[in-house]
């Protein structure tokens, strides 16, 4: 589990996700971070993954921008190869259907070439999709609290699992049953009430870490606000 640590950066090592303090950096040198960075890619991806009302497909848009990757959403390439939105999926087919198309959705997606990916919030629960993630990709969990996922997705009908009498405890239980495999991801970075670019940032310094000097202790960086 992540621990918080007042060290320098690139101090401390977790033993499944690993985050790291953003540096702040010169124009030339972000350049050159970001050219490590996919040079050390190669053909795989940047996986986002997380919590419903994490910001993957936020944060994901950006990431990709600054790394001039394509982003691709697996929520909307499942809506257009099943030619319905998702509510509908759940409702007419139910959410096992939905899953195992989820999962051959994202199996292409992974073989696609470099790309930042943002991915469902059930998807990394399966155990052949993280085993897919992990050989063809760098895994970021997006760890969001109860409240600051609440605060996201309150006002929205498009989440199928959140159609209950009680949606606060229903996050309250996916958070309890998913974060023990979301911590399986490469890297864990804090969602929170911040401007996007801080994420981002965050996000750079930690694939940069990860990639170019894996054998580096890592920082753990606390998700208070």
């Amino acid at each position: 589990m992540a621990k918080t640590a007042a060290m320098p950066p690139k101090c401390l090592k977790n033993e499944m996700s690993e985050t790291v303090t953003p540096v702040p950096t010169t124009a030339p040198q972000e350049a050159e971070i970001l050219a490590e960075i996919l040079a050390a890619l190669g053909k795989r991806l940047v996986v986002l993954v997380g919590m419903m009302g994490a910001g993957k497909s936020t944060i994901g848009r950006r990431l990709a921008a600054r790394l001039n990757l394509p982003f691709v959403d697996a929520d909307t390439e499942i809506e257009a190869a099943a030619g319905m939105t998702i509510p509908e999926i759940f409702e007419v087919h139910g959410e096992p259907h939905f899953r195992d198309g989820e999962a051959r959705v994202i199996a292409r997606l992974l073989d696609s070439g470099p790309a930042v990916l943002a991915t469902g919030g059930g998807s990394f629960m399966r155990e052949e999709t993280r085993r897919r993630i992990a050989e063809k990709a760098v895994s970021i969990w997006l760890k969001a609290d109860a409240e600051v996922i609440m605060r996201r997705v309150k006002r929205r009908a498009d989440r199928p699992l959140l159609q209950t009498v009680d949606p606060a405890a229903t996050v309250n239980r996916l958070i309890s049953e998913r974060e023990p495999t979301y911590q399986h991801a490469d890297l864990t970075i804090a969602s929170r009430e911040v401007p996007h670019d801080k994420i981002v940032d965050e996000c750079i310094d930690a694939l940069h870490a990860k990639l170019t000097n894996p054998a580096a202790p890592i920082e753990i960086v606390s998700a208070a606000r």
